[in-house]
């Protein structure tokens, strides 16, 4: 049996997941430079530019999302990875409650 693939699809399914990390590394980013904004790390010229950077970035997103149609895949997929982020954060942040919780499941 022959594997078909829609190509159509697969590239919006590709576009999709590489927009949404490059939106995952711009909040990486972004909280970085807060971070060392306020830890007085910048001057004013290279917080200026490092904004216009991101807002820059921000935009070309934007219309790349918008000029593909992906805007509401590229969400979805970015909510499921924030859900996945935050479990395995709160999994080392309680690894007890964690085990417990296995443990109540094999009972």
């Amino acid at each position: 049996m022959a594997l078909q693939v829609d190509e159509e699809s697969l590239k919006h399914g590709v576009l999709t997941l590489v927009v949404t990390l490059v939106e995952v590394i711009q909040e990486a980013l972004e909280t970085q430079a807060v971070r060392r904004m306020e830890g007085g790390e910048l001057t004013e010229e290279e917080q200026n530019r490092l904004g216009e950077a991101l807002l820059e970035l921000d935009e070309a997103m934007d219309q790349i999302k918008a000029d593909h149609g992906i805007t509401d895949s590229v969400t979805d997929l970015h909510r499921g990875l924030d859900e996945v982020v935050d479990e395995v954060v709160d999994k080392l942040i309680n690894p007890q409650r964690w085990a417990e919780e296995g443990r109540g499941k094999v009972e």
